[in-house]
């Protein structure tokens, strides 16, 4: 792999632009674009946090207040700074917003000189992204009060009041016609659907069998919307976007703490459920019934790959080489949480996981048991599952017989539940440190590669692009050369990976540390495509 020089950021705002041309960044109060192939930056603006009247009348208020209400020197500073930072789907405009401030403002691209900038009123802003469609920046007020629909080009703004979570709870159908929120009215959970073509008119709007929702995830084909409840019951539903509950699944006895994790398979006929017991639950979409009901296991049985990071490694190749995993022969048993307790654990582990894991995936990273990670390939043909029970393990299994993610429009009868056979575990990937990131590479044609952080400074690859004859396989002769593993260094006397995204054509990543984030690539050899050096 090819990297680049290490660059500042702030919040960790940094990405491609959707055609991989660009690469967006934040640092401070200053939003910078550079050119993904040479760096080179193409365009910069600074962001104007000043508060809008209204917010700056209240913020003066709570300064007028008891000492303890009173921004530090640090935060005053700080909260001019950039917390929100996106690309429209057509790469022509960027947004920056500052929270703190509520204020967000829009570029063009194309134009330097262009601008444009909302302000938030009494309301507050907690959350700004762009929908869609690329012409219209939802803004997410504090208190759950509204969510702000900003049109580009008409300048007009539709509200919808009450929305139950802001980082959360709330789909756009694959199509971006419809768009999907909870909200809370008169002490009850209810969904309102809305035509986003139409600027946001209301569609439908019904109660939801929740009594208090944790959140929601709209099946890739848009026809079925899972909820489920907060953390006092294990309990979900399958609604339809009609207002019709289709399905219910609560497992017997209740396992307590309710659900955790939740992901559709990318044909929407089966959908993942996980929580604190470590159990796994894969449902039909036929019946909403459990296929299959996957034990996270503690000792790994013969029959699986089981590959670890070697000791030391980074000190022996000095951080600027690859080395690949060693191969360990089952059963083996996993190391737990406990095992990994340092005398001096790293922050990571205890802030920065825990924000980027936390309440919006349903899960926290400095949990000791429990799933903490559910992520289906481009292709459905494997499933990532990571427990906390034991952080530094990343478990891959196989999901035979289903269609492939490039038909998403497949109905069920085209694969039979019957036919769909049982997830196994395939391979087990461990690491000296928990694991604090782990992510599929979006490109479908490269469905089988995943990139894992653990916060030291290196990133760790995992491919099964090679691999072995079905009829080996089949005998039980496959020994692993189906797969590569390998860890390789980031060249740098100070980085720590603590999360990896990688571009949308599926051919680098931005690795990020706290402050400071660079760029890997593959590079790929003349004449043999596919094949890469690092």
């Amino acid at each position: 792999m090819d990297f680049t020089e290490i660059y500042k950021q702030t919040a960790s705002l940094v990405s491609f632009s959707p055609g991989t041309h660009f690469l967006l960044t934040a640092v401070q109060d200053r939003l910078i674009v550079r050119r993904s192939d040479s760096f080179q930056i193409a365009r910069t603006w600074l962001v104007d946090s000043t508060p809008s009247p209204t917010s700056a009348a209240l913020s003066n208020a709570v300064g007028a207040g008891p000492s303890s209400l009173r921004d530090r020197s640090g935060e005053t500073i700080s909260s001019a700074w950039i917390t929100h930072a996106g690309w429209s789907c057509d790469s022509e405009y960027v947004l920056g917003a500052c929270a703190k401030s509520g204020v967000v403002s829009v570029f063009k691209l194309r134009d330097e000189t262009w601008s444009a900038r909302i302000k938030a009123g009494s309301e507050g802003l907690v959350k700004a992204e762009w929908a869609p469609d690329g012409r219209t920046v939802l803004c997410f007020s504090e208190w759950g009060l509204r969510v702000t629909m900003w049109s580009l080009v008409t300048g007009a703004a539709t509200y919808i009041q009450y929305p139950i979570h802001p980082d959360r709870g709330y789909a756009f159908r694959r199509d971006s016609r419809y768009f999907v929120l909870a909200e809370r009215h008169k002490s009850k959970d209810t969904l309102g659907v809305y035509d986003a073509h139409e600027a946001y008119r209301l569609v439908r709007h019904f109660p939801l069998p929740t009594g208090s929702l944790s959140s929601l995830s709209l099946s890739p084909t848009g026809n079925y919307l899972a909820v489920w409840e907060g953390p006092l019951e294990y309990k979900l539903y399958i609604v339809t976007l009609a207002g019709n509950v289709v399905g219910t699944f609560c497992p017997e006895p209740d396992p307590g703490f309710g659900i955790r994790m939740v992901s559709w398979h990318p044909s929407g006929l089966f959908l993942a459920v996980a929580g604190s017991d470590d159990k796994v639950h894969i449902l039909e979409s036929l019946t909403w019934n459990p296929l299959a009901t996957l034990d996270l296991p503690t000792r790994i049985p013969a029959g699986v790959r089981i590959w670890r990071e070697p000791s030391g490694w980074l000190d022996a190749t000095h951080g600027r080489g690859f080395l690949s995993y060693e191969r360990i022969q089952p059963p083996f048993t996993l190391p737990t949480s406990a095992s990994h307790v340092r005398t001096k654990p790293t922050k990571l582990t205890t802030r920065a996981a825990s924000g980027r894991l936390g309440l919006a995936s349903g899960s926290g990273s400095g949990s000791m048991s429990g799933t903490t990670q559910l992520a289906f390939n481009t292709s459905g043909t494997l499933l990532l599952v990571r427990s906390g029970a034991s952080p530094t393990t990343v478990l891959l299994y196989d999901f035979p017989g289903t269609p492939s993610s490039a038909s998403p429009s497949t109905n069920a009868s085209t694969t039979p539940p019957e036919k769909v056979g049982i997830p196994q575990l395939r391979t087990v990937l461990l690491h000296t440190q928990p694991v604090t990131a782990a992510r599929w590479n979006p490109d479908p044609g490269r469905a089988g590669r995943l990139a894992v952080a653990c916060g030291s400074q290196s990133v760790y690859l995992w491919s099964d692009e090679w691999v072995s004859e079905p009829d080996s396989r089949a005998a039980g002769e496959d020994d692993g050369e189906s797969e590569v593993a390998e860890c390789v260094g980031v060249p740098a006397q100070k980085f720590e990976t603590r999360d990896l995204r990688w571009a949308p054509d599926g051919k680098g990543m931005v690795l990020l540390d706290r402050e400071t984030f660079c760029c890997a690539f593959e590079v790929e050899e003349e004449g043999q495509e596919g094949q890469t050096e690092r």
